[in-house]
């Protein structure tokens, strides 16, 4: 599936984490301004660990739930969420169902290789389940900022 736009509908998932098994709808639920899906390669790396660090320090409180998705497997996503004391649920997609579904798996290009991974990435949904915004091919360093901007947070 190609990228979602803003306003779409954003499909549901269920998903095992590390917070036990959660969708989409309960995470609506348990929040007042809507749900931060945001998709990253790989736990423990650099990059992914400085990104899930910002979300856990710059999203709470802020009347967003979180969750960060990943192809890893769940053993490798609680040693990280343990190791960085991480706040929020990491959900393991190694099918890349919810990945493809939210346009975060696809063609990427590393130091002049072209492979299949996943796409960097971060959907952030509405209450009501629609699109509010949508951002493929993010840097990790100062992407939290730049999205609590874009949300009106700062």
């Amino acid at each position: 599936m190609s990228a979602l736009e803003i306003g779409c509908k954003a499909p549901d998932f269920t998903a095992e984490t590390t917070q036990g098994t959660l969708s989409l709808s309960e995470l609506l639920a348990a929040s007042s301004r809507g749900v931060v899906v945001y998709f990253y390669p790989k736990a423990s790396t650099p990059g992914c660990t400085k990104e899930a660090c910002d979300f856990r320090d710059s999203l709470q409180g802020a009347g967003y739930s979180v969750i960060g998705v990943s192809a890893d497997s769940m053993a490798a996503l609680e040693r990280f969420t343990e190791k960085q004391s991480l706040t929020f649920p990491l959900a393991s997609d190694p099918d890349h169902e919810i990945l493809e579904a939210y346009g975060a798996w696809g063609e990427k290009k590393n130091y002049g290789r072209t492979y299949v991974g996943i796409i960097r990435s971060t959907v952030v949904v509405n209450p009501d389940g629609t699109v509010a915004l949508a951002q493929y091919n993010v840097k990790a360093t100062g992407h939290v900022a730049r999205l609590r901007k874009a949300l009106g947070i700062d």
